[in-house]
């Protein structure tokens, strides 16, 4: 079963009992159309908590990002952000609150025409009143921590893949948000490019003491950086645990996700059929 070959050091959740959770979604249901993608999904996030989010393609991982941001409404269930039931909120209210998120998209999502320091510099500039040197100041400090401070001249096809994901990384905590979502931060890099960025992570989290909520199918990334792992199978929490606990489970679906096996389901001919002939969706 896979494991880590050595143990990133952690600086661990903020331990108080009077913090509420930064997450909170309890019964979430969704659908696209008639078809239904997640079924009563509960999950729930500390203050300065790391959550994996894991599962194989299609299960899910992604519609309920969408829901933790707000973009999408459930079906049923709630969901609160941050103190904040988002079914309560108006567009205004929404926008408020995703001030206070950050979003490190899985390639970066730079814009191709500026350069490294103004796509960093840009969620300042949108949302915030801070003259021209404030910004500067407070782009270069995320730039060095990101180890980009020399590069920042550069535009976004001059970097390698490694350099993209930490200028992204670094727009999205520019203004020092509270929670953070990072969609698959390990896709694409070398094992060692993967392990820079674990440990990143890791510093991150403990210099800002943000909670960071991550998508990613790279187990070894998983149990370097996790406190807990949400692990989803068809649109349901198969098992929501520390990495012991996920990688002691004894669930088929996990064990074979952990081994990289296939998981193959008994094909039913006649479910088949019903659903070629529309009686069964």
């Amino acid at each position: 079963m896979p494991a880590p070959a050595q143990s990133v050091p952690a600086a661990g959740p903020v331990e108080s009992t009077a913090l509420p959770p930064v997450i909170e979604a309890h019964n979430l249901s969704s659908h696209y159309g008639t078809r239904q993608v997640l079924f009563d999904i509960d999950l729930t996030v500390g203050p300065g908590e790391i959550m994996v989010i894991m599962g194989h393609s299609g299960c899910g991982k992604t519609t309920l990002f969408r829901h933790l941001l707000g973009l999408k409404a459930p079906s049923t269930g709630t969901v609160r952000v941050l103190g904040q039931d988002l079914a309560g909120l108006d567009r205004s209210g929404i926008y408020r609150l995703r001030k206070r998120l950050g979003v490190a998209f899985q390639n970066g999502a730079l814009f191709s025409s500026m350069s490294v320091r103004e796509n960093v510099e840009l969620p300042l500039h949108e949302h915030t009143r801070l003259d021209r040197n404030t910004i500067r100041i407070m782009s270069r400090l995320k730039l060095n921590f990101m180890r980009l401070a020399e590069h920042e001249d550069l535009m976004p096809a001059q970097l390698s893949g490694g350099m993209l994901k930490r200028a992204g990384l670094a727009r999205a905590v520019v203004m020092d948000p509270q929670l953070l979502f990072f969609d698959e931060p390990s896709a694409g890099l070398d094992p060692v490019s993967a392990a820079e960025l674990d440990r990143l992570i890791l510093d991150l989290r403990g210099a800002m003491k943000m909670s960071i909520v991550i998508i990613t199918h790279e187990l070894q990334s998983v149990f370097n950086i996790a406190d807990r792992i949400m692990v989803m199978h068809a649109g349901r929490n198969l098992l929501t645990g520390t990495p012991d606990e996920v990688r002691s489970s004894s669930d088929r679906r996990i064990v074979h996700m952990l081994n990289r096996s296939p998981h193959q389901e008994e094909f039913d001919a006649d479910r088949y059929l019903r659903t070629l002939t529309g009686e069964e969706q």
